[in-house]
């Protein structure tokens, strides 16, 4: 069973938020668009409840898990997650999303739990701009990526949001990086989420210039049907994925995934925050699997292209 929207879009990949906490301050961060309350970090799921929900939609068709934050590692329990998670019978991929810093010491556990794909977020290779923009050290990120890579993680995934007069001239430089490290490269455009109008404005900057660079020396250009139909671009030895913003109509048109918040909550699209459906309450109130999966589909019903709101 695979729930389809009424646009006909599967829904195939889900994106859990298992924290808000976070070890770094990107100013750029959507912190996979949830809200602060009043700059408190809310509840958080436990194992138990992550690994249910997560079966869940499993059940349902939702076959490809990315685990996200904030920072996932900062929870002490991310290893049982992990497990949890990957012990379910059904699940295809899972993946997470991390800055790097605190992986290191825990690359080789994640990897044998079940962890099969690591996306490593790095904006830069300049130490000093690094630490102005996260607050952090790029050596620890450095760390994390050489730990992923003996790890054994494959596809190993460099994320670089591009940023105007900030990294938006260190493209080839983390194209080289990713070659050498044998990771793909992942270029992504700012997103109007959780952040300022006018850090929008300052920091902003299309991808175009990127692709028209990209296409002139790819040897073969792929399309990811089932992630938004973008662009996968195969250079001598390095592949360059391009990322373009959610309110873009084709981006949109082609989304198959769910997102599920750190306090327990279906959100629908990064981009919309009004219509959440609280899982998480009704699953601590003893609600059954078939109840659970109600929810679910409910979700489904309402889902459609941000594009078109």
């Amino acid at each position: 069973m695979i729930l389809v929207d009424k646009c006909r879009r599967p829904l195939l990949n889900m994106r859990v938020a298992v924290t808000r906490r976070c070890n770094l301050r990107c100013d750029y961060c959507h912190m996979e668009g949830e809200e602060m309350c009043g700059g408190r970090i809310g509840r958080e799921m436990s194992v138990d409840e992550i690994v249910h929900i997560v079966r869940v939609a499993i059940g349902l068709g939702i076959s490809n898990v990315k685990l996200t934050g904030g920072e996932p590692l900062v929870r002490e329990d991310i290893r049982e997650i992990v497990y949890g998670i990957a012990a379910l019978e059904g699940l295809d991929d899972l993946s997470m999303t991390t800055n790097g810093l605190l992986l290191d010491p825990l690359a080789l556990e994640l990897h044998s739990a079940g962890l099969k794909r690591l996306n490593i977020t790095i904006p830069t290779l300049d130490k000093q701009v690094y630490n102005k923009i996260t607050g952090g050290h790029l050596d620890e990120a450095l760390k994390g990526v050489e730990a992923a890579v003996k790890a054994g993680f494959c596809p190993l995934k460099i994320n670089m949001l591009i940023l105007k007069d900030v990294n938006d001239n260190c493209v080839s430089e983390m194209i080289d990086f990713s070659r050498k490290t044998g990771a793909t490269l992942q270029l992504i455009e700012l997103e109007k989420v959780n952040i300022t109008d006018a850090f929008y404005v300052a920091r902003h900057k299309p991808l175009n210039e990127y692709e028209t660079m990209l296409k002139q020396n790819a040897i073969k250009v792929e399309t990811r049907k089932y992630m938004q139909n973008r662009r996968v671009y195969d250079l001598p030895n390095v592949k360059v994925e391009v990322i373009r913003p959610n309110e873009n109509a084709e981006f949109c048109m082609h989304c198959t995934r769910l997102r599920l918040t750190s306090d327990g909550k279906l959100k629908l699209c990064l981009m919309i925050s009004n219509n959440l459906v609280d899982i998480l309450t009704p699953l601590r109130s003893g609600a059954s699997d078939l109840e659970l999966s109600g929810l679910f589909e409910s979700v489904n019903e309402r889902r459609q292209p941000y594009s078109k709101h």
